[in-house]
């Protein structure tokens, strides 16, 4: 099996369809029969065959009304060589049309699997005969490989948490014929990447490290605990030898561990599949969030300092007012002011550092500093904050300057 994610969505339709059309069938819906003649033409035999493919069809409507279609349809849809498997099973494939190319494929699929039955019930044996027919069509010719790279300070409750895209989430423990280096501990979890390539195309392993940048971005913005890659990932192509493949990932300095609630799953998908949407490519956004990151693999807040404040620097000006537009953002009114005095605090930190005075009781400044930094930087990505933070925050600040007006008694 090449692509676990799809069979399980397919499954889920499959279970769903089959209780569907039973519940038509036990309430009246009949399938229809032809009478065909076999044996020998002197002697010939008739017999009734059920015409299955014409009651799916003309139950089609009820069956795209099921919650689990739109996502078995989309897994089809992604598939590299579709147009080859409708046209094995007699089809006609929708040029330019994905969509259209996705429903005619869930039609032929479940058509197939019940072929000529008047039951419908799911078969986990059939249903994998199917499938693997289904495979053989699409990925015939094309380059599957899949990569593992271990994500520190991540701890999932559940077993998988599918992000999309051939993109999973999995605990260590669950996953089977792995390198012996993943191997010893239980709740170790695993980032683990399919990736397809046809003929003619560069080959998918080119692929994987943006993925997984993208991916180390949203974890690093989602939590204080900045889960991070591992420095190491494994990758093998069409079953062959595992590989170790060298990440560009530095360190992770922080000890405590971000535990991914079952609740959190849907937020947490929806969240990395925004960052790699909105995540900029060049400008001063992308300048600061990489810095910010580079502050995440330093190996102690002293050599984070640096990198965090050039971040601030290019998203709220390199002048002193700097650390009074990062606490009105950040912090409410009351707390601004506290707040800004801790960050210009942090800022004369910087020249301490260099100078190799470090005060190990302020390590807790520099962190505070991070920590606004990735909230700015997670909201400007979700959209939640406007980008252009400066004329925000100088608008915040020239409104507390206000008087307030006096109240009539």
């Amino acid at each position: 099996m090449h692509n676990r994610a799809l069979h399980d969505t397919l499954a889920a339709f499959v279970e769903e369809a089959a209780w569907q059309l039973a519940e038509e069938v036990a309430a009246g819906a009949e399938v229809p029969f032809e009478l065909i003649e076999q044996g020998r033409a002197s002697a010939p035999l008739y017999c009734y065959r059920p015409l299955t493919d014409r009651f799916i069809a003309e139950h089609l409507g009820m069956l795209e009304r099921l919650p689990s279609y739109p996502a078995a349809r989309k897994g089809l849809e992604t598939l590299p060589n579709l147009g080859a498997y409708l046209i094995a099973r007699g089809r006609r494939a929708p040029a330019g049309d994905r969509r259209a190319q996705g429903d005619a494929a869930l039609e032929a699929f479940i058509t197939a699997l019940w072929g000529d039955a008047t039951d419908f019930v799911y078969d986990a044996e059939r249903f994998d005969q199917v499938y693997n027919e289904l495979e053989e069509s699409v990925y015939d010719g094309c380059s599957l490989s899949v990569v593992l790279a271990p994500v520190e300070g991540l701890v999932i409750d559940g077993e998988e948490v599918a992000l999309g895209d051939g993109l999973a989430l999995v605990r260590g423990s669950t996953l089977l014929n792995t390198p012996t280096d993943l191997h010893g501990d239980d709740y170790a979890t695993i980032a683990v990447l399919h990736l397809e390539s046809a003929p003619g195309e560069s080959p998918a392993l080119e692929q994987a490290g943006r993925r997984l940048r993208r991916l180390q971005t949203a974890l690093r913005l989602w939590d204080d605990a900045e889960p991070s890659l591992a420095p190491v990932a494994w990758a093998r192509t069409d079953g062959g030898p595992w590989m170790s493949v060298p990440l560009a990932t530095g360190l992770r300095r922080m000890t405590g561990d971000c535990l991914l609630a079952p609740e959190e799953e849907d937020p947490l998908r929806a969240f990395c599949a925004l960052i790699a949407r909105r995540t900029p490519r060049a400008g001063e956004l992308a300048w600061a969030l990489r810095r910010f990151e580079l502050g995440c693999e330093r190996s102690s807040p002293w050599e984070a300092i640096s990198d965090w404040l050039l971040s601030a620097r290019a998203l709220l000006g390199n002048d002193e007012r700097m650390c009074d537009r990062l606490a009105a953002i950040c912090a409410a009114p009351e707390e601004r002011e506290a707040l800004a005095r801790r960050l210009r605090d942090t800022v004369a930190l910087e020249r301490a550092a260099v100078a190799g005075r470090l005060d190990t009781g302020l390590e807790d400044h520099v962190e505070e500093l991070g920590s606004n930094l990735r909230a700015i930087l997670r909201d400007v990505l979700c959209g939640h904050l406007d980008p252009a933070l400066r004329s925000l925050a100088d608008g915040i600040l020239a409104s507390d300057e206000q008087p307030a007006e006096p109240t009539a008694f």
